[in-house]
């Protein structure tokens, strides 16, 4: 048990347990037993009455910071076992061998002697190793000195007699003392670690029962002082009785009354006065006493404690090794994380390779095609030609047979075969031939299809070349010479002029520039602007120039669907061949990795705040191909260094800040957009600050259009904050301007975006509808109603780079609606990951992925959960929320299903787990209370999920029902229910299990109609393009209009 002790001691971090001092030339390990005895006996005395229990020892006694194993009695027992057979046969050996014949020859007793030393050596070193590790284990490190001098003697001597080649049985015999006097030595250490242990579990059982009764004496002493208090009262309450009673006796003597009746009324109101102090003064100095002996015994308990400290600190060493190892887990842990974040940067640069490629792909495998083919057939020659060896080599055996013309019957029997081999060799090699020549057929074929669509490529590069433009460059080199441009009117290092041209010429993808930005790739900066000045000319103008001022943009700041709108739709209007730009503020808490070519621009950008001008820096770098702007306000506020995006207090200045220095970026660059677009209240300061501010300026080219995401949240705050960015608190805080409806004080941003924008869209036809009315429209739906003639609803899209089940990077198996196979692979894998039951392939899996908030109607999310058990089917749920009761109550549900083989519930958002869920669902619930346009049901269709939604706002738009026989055939692609309870949403759950268990081909035919359903942001953003070019022609046709000299005369 000593030995498992101390290498659990050693196992655990406490290498620092060692021996460091040295042992004495001169120190006799004869004497060493005695010693040792001596020292042992002292203990044994103290704890005399625990030595029968030495080799039962609780591994509770242990100190529980030093997380050491636990060994059994059993264990310990065997372990102990082996050394004392050992032990035992070492002894008898070595009599055998001092009691027999010591005057044989020397040369026969030497092999003898080596047995019996090498016997020795081991046993003892085995046992004086052991009693190393218990004085270890105890502290005693006196002991393990001695115990290391007495082993380094013993083979000392047992070497000097082996080189002196003799050794007399007298030396034997003191070799034998030694080894058990060792052996004794040992079982006392062993004896003393247990009583040690012992002892310290008695002293913290000690300590506790010491500290209950200091507990218990606090409590007598304050009930002690409470009774003092008490005595002190009646005290001064006996003094008033005595001097009531002077007066009645001045008073008696006064009036003349009788002396024998006055006296019998002083005895008796004396002799009862007398008797209440005198008791009281006795209690009073019984409790004094108490008192006393209470403090007294307290000191005692005191001195007590004091004496335990001894053993705190040591549990307080063990604690702080503990500490170590887990900082040590921590450590590594940070590295695995790290690991996990260059993983995924990997998977990033994998997308990023497999679009550069798609142009080459075609070519590849037509040639890839050619080789094989050429492969195939040049090893059918090689096959043709080593047949043709091996006839020859039949033949000569053949003829060689014939010259000697032997008449055996055998050989006439191997010559048949030989023949019938031969035989079957030429049929092969005409096989082989025709193979050869279909093979070279398909070769030259391929080898002419493969020259066609080379030549088809050279003509169609040599059109480009003399269309002078470029199609082939990807959008995030275009992005990155837009960056470039604009960082260089922003250092004034070229006009504004030659800006525009410059702009221009890369909007239209102008291969003059193109070339020549390339050709100057290794130059420095001023060779490259002069070569880029060389090629302003007259140009014709190319798209529409359109600035996103956002608060979010996927993926490198997203919250909500803000983010995923942004992106998509920029990404849908470059394809389109516009120029889109968008300008965000620069979080802390930001993917940076998800920015390329990241960089400060050397200038100053300075913005007016609260009555005074803060600089601020301007970053630069392309997401998603997309040209990014990123400030980063110089403001002692600290406003984008918060850790998260929203949810603080000054989010209105931080915000209102944020909007003007974007318009005042777009100022200085010298930019002159056709359209900028705000999104939410968090922008939405850019509309009245862009007519009120900054169309003075000069800055007045462009159109406003602003996008409000949910009229749930509009950001109202005191009017006094709106002047903080420099706008007319006067002027604006009117009810037909900013005013807020429910409170005349206060200003509402999303009111004033809708007020003075020129276009204000929402998210999908349906809520554009809803918000009108007063429930929905959180009381601008009589602003939104006189605003009506600009206002539009156009449903989102999804980004269909990022969610395709054929390229998504996240998923086991990718599939199409070609090949759906790879679904069920989805599934089976999300079932293995969760822990979930595989032992019903048709069992139908249904997902929900959501914020757990009211409005996604978290009752019927509930509810789907233990419906869909009752139905058959497996839930899986991914989602957190802000309200703690309701994360509470998800929590418990998820806890009460944790094992069970149908329900998971991931109380937190995971990327990649989100994709196969969509992959592996066949039913996808969204039961939202309301829903402005939603993403979940259109990504859920993209991945072959049936959606079950409730009918409101964008899910109407997007989610009709199978059963509706007023919706075309065509059109219907889902499950829907009109009112938000438990029996509405299962008229629609039932029916889709239904459709599921009893007519699986129909099943089948609905997932395909859903994957087919184009969902890309390709048909939104002509809708937008649509509603920017009218904006734009307009405003074109006023300004015509004012400058015509005939409309000035009239």
């Amino acid at each position: 048990m000593a030995g498992k002790l101390s290498t659990s001691f050693i196992s655990h971090g406490w290498s620092s347990l060692s021996c460091q001092e040295p042992c004495s030339p001169s120190f006799r390990f004869l004497l060493l037993p005695c010693r040792m005895r001596h020292k042992n006996i002292r203990l044994s005395t103290c704890c005399a009455q625990q030595r029968k229990q030495v080799r039962r020892i609780s591994p509770q006694k242990i100190p529980s910071g030093a997380k050491l194993r636990q060994n059994s009695d059993d264990a310990s027992d065997m372990d102990s076992s082996p050394t004392t057979e050992i032990s035992s046969l070492s002894y008898d050996q070595i009599s055998n061998k001092a009691s027999g014949d010591t005057n044989e020859e020397d040369v026969k007793s030497q092999p003898k002697f080596n047995e019996v030393a090498e016997i020795i050596s081991l046993d003892n070193e085995r046992m004086l190793n052991e009693s190393v590790d218990s004085a270890l284990a105890v502290g005693n490190t006196n002991d393990v000195i001695k115990s290391i001098a007495l082993q380094n003697d013993v083979k000392s001597r047992l070497l000097d007699a082996d080189a002196g080649g003799k050794v007399s049985s007298f030396q034997l015999q003191n070799f034998i003392g030694i080894i058990k006097n060792a052996e004794k030595n040992i079982l006392i250490l062993n004896q003393a670690r247990a009583e040690a242990l012992k002892d310290l579990e008695k002293i913290l059982n000690e300590k506790k029962s010491v500290q209950e009764e200091i507990n218990a004496l606090q409590l007598r002493l304050v009930e002690t002082d409470a009774r003092i208090r008490v005595v002190a009262q009646e005290k001064l309450h006996v003094e008033l009785l005595e001097d009531q009673l002077e007066k009645l006796q001045n008073e008696l003597s006064i009036r003349g009354c009788s002396e024998g009746s006055s006296s019998n009324v002083v005895e008796a109101v004396a002799l009862s006065n007398n008797s209440t102090p005198d008791s009281l003064v006795k209690e009073l100095s019984i409790l004094r006493q108490e008192n006393m002996s209470l403090k007294n015994d307290l000191e005692v308990f005191k001195a007590e404690l004091d004496s335990l400290k001894g053993t705190d600190e040591r549990v307080a060493l063990l604690e702080k090794e503990r500490f170590l190892l887990e900082s040590s887990i921590k450590e590594l842990e940070t590295k695995l994380l790290g690991s996990k974040e260059d993983i995924s940067k990997l998977s990033t640069l994998r997308v990023d390779y497999k679009s550069i490629c798609e142009k080459v792909e075609y070519l590849q495998e037509l040639s890839a095609r050619a080789t094989k083919e050429a492969d195939k057939a040049i090893s059918m020659l090689q096959k043709n030609h080593e047949l043709q060896e091996k006839v020859d080599k039949l033949e000569q055996y053949f003829e060689e047979a014939n010259v000697y013309k032997l008449s055996s019957e055998k050989l006439q029997q191997h010559n048949e075969i030989m023949q019938q081999k031969i035989k079957a060799l030429e049929e092969r090699l005409e096989k082989s031939d025709e193979e050869i020549s279909s093979f070279l057929e398909l070769y030259q074929e391929s080898v002419k299809e493969f020259q066609s669509t080379l030549n088809l490529f050279k003509d169609e590069r040599k059109e480009k070349t003399l269309d002078g433009l470029v199609d082939d460059m990807p959008w995030e080199f275009w992005s990155r010479l837009f960056l470039v441009i604009d960082g260089w009117v922003l250092e004034k290092k070229i006009s504004l002029e030659d800006a525009m041209l410059l702009r221009e010429m890369a909007l239209k993808r102008d291969r003059k520039i193109c070339d020549a930005y390339l050709m100057c790739n290794k130059k420095n900066e001023h060779d490259t602007i002069d070569a880029l000045l060389k090629l302003t000319s007259s140009h014709t103008r190319a798209g529409l120039h359109i600035i996103h001022i956002a608060a979010e943009m996927a993926p490198v700041a997203k919250v909500g669907g803000l983010g995923d709108v942004v992106t998509g739709l920029s990404k849908a209007l470059q394809k389109k061949g516009h120029l889109v730009e968008i300008i965000l503020p620069k979080y802390d808490c930001m993917q940076y990795e998800r920015i390329h070519d990241l960089k400060v621009l050397d200038m100053v950008l300075e913005s007016y705040f609260d009555g005074q001008l803060f600089k601020n820096s301007v970053w630069v770098g392309t997401v998603e191909g997309l040209p990014v702007y990123f400030i980063e306000p110089q403001h002692p506020g600290k406003f984008f260094w918060r850790g998260k995006y929203y949810g603080e207090n000054d989010d209105f200045k931080r915000f209102s800040f944020f909007s003007r220095a974007a318009l005042e970026l777009i100022l200085q660059a010298g930019k002159k957009p056709d359209i900028i677009h705000c999104h939410d209240w968090q922008t939405a300061f850019v509309a009245p600050l862009y007519w009120d501010v900054y169309v003075p300026k000069g800055l007045n080219s462009a159109r406003i259009c602003f996008t409000c995401h949910n009229f749930e949240y509009q950001g109202t705050a005191p009017a006094s904050e709106m002047a903080s960015c420099g706008l007319d608190v006067h002027q604006l805080n009117r009810p037909d301007r900013m005013q807020d409806d429910s409170s005349h004080d206060r200003v509402n941003p999303v009111k004033g975006a809708i007020v003075f924008s020129n276009i204000v869209t929402t998210v999908s036809p349906t809520y554009a509808q809803e918000v009108r009315t007063p429930e929905e429209g959180r009381g601008l739906h009589t602003t939104i109603k006189y605003h009506s003639k600009k206002f539009v609803g156009i449903l989102n899209g999804i980004d269909t780079d990022v969610w395709n089940p054929a390229t998504d990077i996240y998923l086991k198996v990718h599939y199409s609606v070609n090949d759906i196979q790879g679904k069920a692979e989805n599934k089976e894998a999300l079932r293995r990951i969760l822990g979930l039951s595989s032992a019903d392939i048709r069992q139908p899996l249904v997902g929900c992925i959501t914020r757990l908030v009211p409005q996604k109607g978290v009752h019927l999310i509930r509810h789907a959960v233990y419906r869909t058990l009752d139905l058959g089917g497996q839930f899986v749920l991914l989602g957190s929320s802000p309200v703690h009761h309701i994360q509470k109550e998800f929590e418990d549900i998820a806890h009460h299903f944790q094992n069970h083989e149908n329900v998971r519930l991931i109380l937190k958002y995971d990327e990649a787990l989100s994709h196969l869920i969509y992959a592996a669902s066949d039913m996808f619930i969204i039961p939202s209370l309301f829903e402005p346009c939603g993403l979940t049901q259109m990504i859920a269709m993209q991945y072959g999920a049936i959606p079950i939604a409730r009918k409101t706002g964008g899910l109407n738009d997007s989610v009709f029902d199978v059963d509706d026989e007023t919706i075309p055939v065509q059109f219907r692609n889902g499950f829907t229910f009109l009112t938000p309870d438990e029996q509405g949403f299962n008229s629609a759950f039932d029916r889709a299990f239904n459709l599921f268990k009893n007519k699986p081909s129909s099943w089948q035919q609905l997932v395909e109609k859903d994957m087919r359903i184009d969902f890309s942001w390709d048909s939104s953003a002509s809708q937008y393009e649509e509603i920017y070019g009218q904006a734009v022609a307009r405003a074109r046709s006023v300004n015509r209009a004012l400058t015509n000299p005939m409309h000035n005369f009239l």
